[in-house]
């Protein structure tokens, strides 16, 4: 089972396991990780869920879709490495993923 760790606003660390074919968002959820606001639950609807990939992971999980893209422009402080967790499918490549929760997210 892939592991992914996510980097608190507060400096914090938590890494949790996340079946493969869970998104990073789902994982988060069901572990109580703190900022991940998820709003739309999933549905790639909002930007509540942001989180910046490690630069060492950018590469691996891909761009963002135009969809998205539209999306993290509402997000406080996205940047190139800005991501929806709601968007970022597990897989066993991705055992390892580290993310950074922003300090703020968009409101709904």
């Amino acid at each position: 089972m892939p592991r992914a760790t996510f980097i608190l606003s507060d400096g914090d660390r938590r890494t949790i396991d996340i079946p493969a074919g869970w998104s990073l968002m789902e994982g988060a959820r069901q572990e109580g990780i703190p900022g991940i606001v998820a709003e739309c639950g999933g549905g790639a609807l909002c930007s509540t869920c942001h989180v910046h990939v490690a630069p060492e992971w950018h590469e691996t999980t891909g761009p963002a879709s135009d969809l998205e893209e539209a999306l993290l422009g509402l997000a406080p402080g996205a940047d190139e490495h800005s991501r929806l967790s709601c968007q970022i499918e597990m897989t066993e490549a991705y055992d390892g993923l580290t993310v950074t929760v922003p300090e703020t997210q968009a409101t709904g």
